[in-house]
């Protein structure tokens, strides 16, 4: 019976080793093959998978709107950030104590009624509410652990009115404790990264993870250092306001209050808007832009067609050369743009230079860029 057996084993094992040495010879021979690559022009610049330093802040800066409090005898400016889908924002109950009404500007130039929600007389922490923002995109936020000394940080806001203003540091200190103008300031991170006007109530954020881990509130007098109140320490009070109120039972301004038309700020608005514009095209931001455009230029130009513009973009450099206004509401932006891009029947990118100019005015109680024209040079 044994010996019975020994056949179909003997049979199995030949048949193991031909399919080895067949598998063996094979992958050698895949090896050996030369691997050819297609000398196709590639269509587009395609973006890194992983975005780098700057597309973080471009994100960032998406997040965080000026904040305009009308008081009876005064303006004050500040910052706050987007923190949940409700509209809800985050800034310092400094900034907004004793407006009258408010309205803020997001970071496409877009101006909206905000009303507070909740404000404190002791901690400076304030919310508000613009329900124009409810279900835009916003940044994380650090509700557990307490940032350490040494951590690199990011701080936006608008200092001097300046829009979306960025500065790196680290926290150099923690725990701190100080009272000034009627707040009690306790557990504060201490940051290298200067607080100035109109920094107030921005976000501070952690460099590695992306989370919104303070509120940018107090600086020094010479500008060196500022102080941020940690979000883990005022975050249950914030969402308790946020889960306390309805739209229905707040006070916002009407857009009449809102808009006052004002040459200088037009002119101002005008070239910011122009620089968001030209930013966006460099951060391949396109869609960002793109909204930029009153309805009439997008209805004319599809955001396809508006993206194909710049696909081939290697490289955008522009400087704005002038901005002036008229009675009528209505800003000319003029700006030099220089194009680095990669052209079908080039091997080396080409660079193109173009002047563009800006028709830019108020659409929809919204400044809009409302038409717009090409040259190039």
């Amino acid at each position: 019976m044994v010996k019975k057996n020994i056949a179909p084993i003997v049979l199995s094992i030949i048949v193991f080793v031909l399919l080895i040495i067949s598998s063996i010879t094979l992958y050698n021979h895949w090896k050996k093959m030369p691997i050819y690559k297609s000398d196709t022009y590639i269509e587009q610049v395609v973006e890194n998978e992983e975005p780098d330093f700057k597309s973080i802040i471009r994100l960032a800066e998406q997040t965080v709107v000026k904040i305009e409090a009308h008081s009876k005898y005064d303006t004050l400016t500040g910052s706050g950030f987007l923190f949940n889908s409700k509209g809800d924002i985050m800034t310092n109950a400094h900034v907004v104590k004793d407006a009258e009404y408010i309205y803020v500007r997001t970071a496409n130039a877009n101006i909206y009624p905000a009303a507070v929600v909740g404000i404190s007389e002791e901690t400076d922490i304030a919310l508000l509410r613009v329900p124009h923002l409810a279900g835009e995109s916003h940044l994380p936020i650090e509700k557990e652990e307490l940032a350490e000394i040494g951590d690199e940080v990011i701080a936006l806001g608008s200092p001097h009115g300046f829009q979306n203003t960025v500065t790196l540091g680290i926290i150099s200190g923690t725990e701190r404790n100080f009272s000034l103008e009627g707040y009690d300031y306790q557990n504060i991170y201490q940051i290298s990264a200067p607080i100035t006007h109109g920094n107030s109530g921005g976000p501070l954020i952690d460099r590695d993870t992306g989370y919104i881990v303070g509120i940018n509130s107090v600086g020094s007098k010479d500008g060196t250092i500022g102080f941020s109140i940690p979000v883990v320490e005022v975050i249950d009070e914030i969402e308790s306001w946020s889960a306390s109120v309805h739209n229905e039972d707040l006070d916002f301004p009407i857009t009449e209050d809102i808009l006052v038309f004002d040459p200088e700020e037009l002119e101002q608005d005008a070239i910011y808007l122009t620089e968001y514009f030209f930013e966006g095209i460099q951060m391949r931001d396109y869609i960002n832009s793109y909204t930029l455009f009153g309805n009439d230029v997008q209805d004319e130009m599809s955001y396809s067609t508006f993206r194909e513009q710049f696909i081939h973009t290697v490289d955008l450099k522009f400087e704005i050369e002038n901005v002036e206004s008229s009675d009528d509401q209505i800003a000319k932006a003029h700006a030099r743009v220089t194009i680095e891009e990669k052209q079908p029947d080039k091997e080396e990118a080409v660079e193109l230079e173009y002047k563009y100019t800006f028709t830019i005015s108020y659409e929809n109680d919204q400044i809009k860029i409302l038409e717009f024209e090409e040259e190039e040079l």
